[in-house]
C-alpha cells in the first residue's frame, strides 16, 4: 500500500510539473473564452450568461460552466493568463487522479497507474489541460460520472446513478451535446450489470436521467426566462434551444449549421480513417489502435467486473469514436481529448488482465500484438519529428512482442517504454510549444491549426495608442469600442481592460446587434468607438447585420487611422 501512494504521488506531482511548465507561454491562449473569463471577474451577470464582455452585448457560444471557474479564478487573483490557465492544469492533474481511483476500485494498482500514465501523456491532454477551451472540465466531470457508475454498479445504488447523471448534467453545461455520448455506454452497463431486477435498474436509470435533465437544464430555464439578458452567441433568434440543437447539436452531426463561416478546416474527411489521419493522428491515436485489439480480446476473454469495465470504458470509446468519425459538421482535432480517459482505461484494465492470463495462448499472443501494433502506430507518427526516436519506440516494441509471446516478466517495461515514449516526445514538444487562437494542436510545429494572424479564429493585439484611446473617457460609455467577431473584440478588450462589443459574435453572423438597435445604441452614446476589422469572412449563412453595421458606420462617420488601425469615434452629437 506504501509503494501504492508512493508511485501515485509521483505521477500526480509529475503530471502537475508537465500540465504547469511554462505554462505561461501561452499568454491568453483562446482570448476569446479569456476574455469572458475577465468579463465575468467584472460583472456576475456575465458571469453567470457567459457573457463576452462585462456590459453584457452578447454570450460566447457555449454554456458557461468551463467560465464559471476560470472567471472564478481570475476574480480571486486577478484577470491574466496564469489565473486562467493553472484550473486547467489543475483539472488535468484531477483527471489522472480520478481515472486512477476509478480503475483501482476494481483492479490492481498497476492498471491504475498505467491508466492515469496514458491518459497524462496523451499529447492532445497535454495541450487541453494547458489551454483554455472548454474540453479540461468536461474530461473531467465525464471521468466523474464513469466514477459514479462504477460505484452504482458495485450494489446498484441509485445515489451514485443520480450522481453521474448530475456530471453529465454538468458536463452539458460546459460543452452541450458532446457530453451525452457517455450515456449509452454509462445507461447499457448500468441496466445489464447492476446486482438488481431489472424494473428497479430501469427505474434507477429514469431517476439518473432526471438527474441529467435538472443539472443541465437549470440554467437553460433559468436563461429563457430571463427577459434582460446578453443576446445567445451562436444562434439566430436568440435562444440557448437553438444554440443546443443547432449550430452546438445536431448540425454538428448533419453540417447543417446556421451561421457557420466556410468548412474543412482542420477536420478531415468523414469516415473510419479520420482519426488516424494527418490532422487527428499525432493527437490521439497513438495507442488508439492497440486499444480497440485490446477491448475486443478482453471482452471476448475476460468475466465479470473486468468485462463489465471493459463495456463501460469501450462503450464510451466507440460510441464517441464513431461520432467524431462520420459527423459532417464541424469538428477539430482537439475535440478528441474526449477519447482520451476511455483509451487510457481500456489499455490499463485489459494489459493487465491479459498478462494475468499470460498462460493462454491467445491472451499472450493479443498482448504481443498488441504491443506490436502500437509500436509500428507510434513509429509513423513520430518518424516526422524524431527518426531516432522513432526507430526506438519501433525496436522495442518489437523486442517486446517477442518477451510477451514468451510471457517474459522483462518485457513489461519494456512495452511500457514502446508504448510511451513516442506520446511522451510528442507532450514535451507540445509543453515547449506556445500555443494560442481558437484550433490549437498538439506537437512540436505549429501551436495552432487554421490560425488567420487575427480576425475570425485569433485575436490581436493592439498598439498601444489604440489601447490608450479605448481607455480615455471608458467610463462615460457602457462600450469602449465595437468590432465585427469576438476575437476582434477580445484583443482590444483584454488589453484595454474595458468592455467591447463583439458585433455578430463569434463568427459576426450572429443577428445581435440588428443594425436599428445599433444605431440606438449610438444615438444614445453608449458606444465609444467602432473599430474596423477588415479580416473577417462573410459566412453563406446567418445573419449580416454586423457587415451592415461597419457598412452604415463607414457611411457616416468620420475615419481615423492609430497604428494602422482603423477607428470611427462615434460622435453621438
Amino acid at each position: 500500500m506504501r509503494r501504492e501512494r508512493l508511485a501515485l504521488a509521483v505521477l500526480l506531482i509529475a503530471t502537475g510539473a508537465l500540465y504547469l511548465w511554462r505554462l505561461g507561454d501561452s499568454g491568453w491562449a483562446n482570448a476569446y473564452y479569456s476574455a469572458a473569463a475577465q468579463a465575468g471577474a467584472t460583472s456576475w451577470k456575465a458571469w453567470f450568461f457567459g457573457s463576452s464582455d462585462a456590459s453584457n452585448a452578447i454570450t460566447v457560444d457555449k454554456t458557461p460552466a468551463s467560465l464559471w471557474v476560470m472567471g472564478l479564478s481570475a476574480r480571486l487573483f486577478g484577470v491574466n493568463a496564469w489565473s486562467i490557465l493553472v484550473p486547467q492544469a489543475l483539472m488535468g492533474v484531477g483527471s489522472v487522479w480520478l481515472l486512477y481511483a476509478t480503475v483501482r476500485r476494481w483492479f490492481s494498482p498497476a492498471a491504475a497507474l498505467i491508466s492515469g500514465a496514458v491518459l497524462a501523456l496523451t499529447p492532445v491532454a497535454v495541450l487541453m489541460f494547458r489551454f483554455n477551451n472548454p474540453d479540461a472540465l468536461l474530461v473531467l466531470l465525464l471521468i466523474a460520472g464513469a466514477y459514479c457508475v462504477t460505484r452504482a454498479v458495485e450494489n446498484a445504488s441509485p445515489f451514485w446513478l443520480a450522481l453521474a447523471g448530475v456530471a453529465v448534467g454538468f458536463g452539458f453545461l460546459t460543452k452541450m451535446l458532446q457530453a451525452f455520448l457517455v450515456l449509452p455506454a454509462f445507461a447499457l452497463v448500468y441496466l445489464i450489470s447492476a446486482p438488481t431486477s431489472v424494473p428497479k435498474r430501469l427505474l434507477h436509470l429514469a431517476g439518473a436521467t432526471a438527474a441529467v435533465v435538472v443539472a443541465g437544464g437549470w440554467w437553460i430555464v433559468a436563461v429563457e426566462l430571463t427577459p434582460d439578458r446578453p443576446y445567445i452567441g451562436g444562434s439566430q433568434t436568440n435562444s440557448v434551444l437553438e444554440l443546443t440543437l443547432g449550430y452546438n447539436g445536431l448540425g454538428r452531426l448533419t453540417g447543417d449549421e446556421v451561421g457557420s463561416v466556410g468548412g474543412g478546416r482542420g477536420w478531415g474527411t468523414a469516415g473510419w480513417s479520420r482519426l488516424l489521419g494527418a490532422e487527428m493522428g499525432s493527437q490521439i491515436a497513438w495507442l488508439l489502435p492497440a486499444a480497440v485489439v485490446l477491448l475486443v480480446a478482453g471482452l471476448w476473454l475476460t468475466k465479470g467486473r473486468a468485462r463489465t469495465a471493459l463495456a463501460l470504458w469501450g462503450g464510451w470509446l466507440v460510441v464517441t469514436a464513431g461520432v467524431f468519425s462520420f459527423m459532417n459538421g464541424i469538428i477539430h482535432s482537439y475535440y478528441t481529448v474526449a477519447l482520451a480517459p476511455a483509451i487510457a482505461a481500456v489499455v490499463g484494465i485489459a494489459a493487465t488482465e491479459l498478462w494475468e492470463r499470460r498462460a493462454e495462448p491467445v491472451a499472450a499472443a493479443v498482448l504481443s500484438g498488441s504491443v506490436a501494433l502500437s509500436a509500428l502506430q507510434c513509429y509513423v507518427l513520430v518518424n516526422g519529428f524524431s527518426t531516432p526516436v522513432a526507430l526506438l519506440v519501433l525496436v522495442a516494441g518489437l523486442i517486446a512482442a517477442a518477451g510477451l509471446v514468451l510471457s517474459l516478466r522483462w518485457a513489461i517495461p519494456v512495452a511500457l517504454i514502446a508504448a510511451l515514449l513516442g506520446p511522451t516526445t510528442y507532450s514535451f514538444a507540445t509543453v515547449t510549444t506556445p500555443h494560442t487562437g481558437a484550433l490549437p494542436v498538439a506537437g512540436p510545429s505549429s501551436g495552432r491549426m487554421g490560425g488567420m494572424g487575427g480576425g475570425l479564429l485569433d485575436a490581436t493585439t493592439p498598439d498601444a495608442e489604440v489601447v490608450t484611446l479605448l481607455r480615455a473617457n471608458a467610463g462615460d460609455y457602457r462600450w469602449a469600442a465595437a468590432t465585427i467577431g469576438s476575437n476582434n473584440a477580445a484583443g482590444l478588450q483584454l488589453a484595454s481592460g474595458q468592455p467591447v462589443m463583439a458585433l455578430g459574435g463569434f463568427n459576426g453572423t450572429d443577428p445581435a446587434p440588428t443594425l436599428e438597435e445599433f444605431q440606438e445604441m449610438v444615438r444614445s452614446g453608449q458606444i465609444h468607438y467602432y473599430v474596423a476589422s477588415g479580416r473577417m469572412m462573410q459566412g453563406d449563412t446567418g445573419s449580416d447585420a454586423a457587415h451592415e453595421i461597419g457598412d452604415w458606420v463607414a457611411a457616416h462617420f468620420t475615419a481615423t487611422t492609430v497604428a494602422g488601425a482603423t477607428l470611427y469615434e462615434l460622435d453621438a452629437s
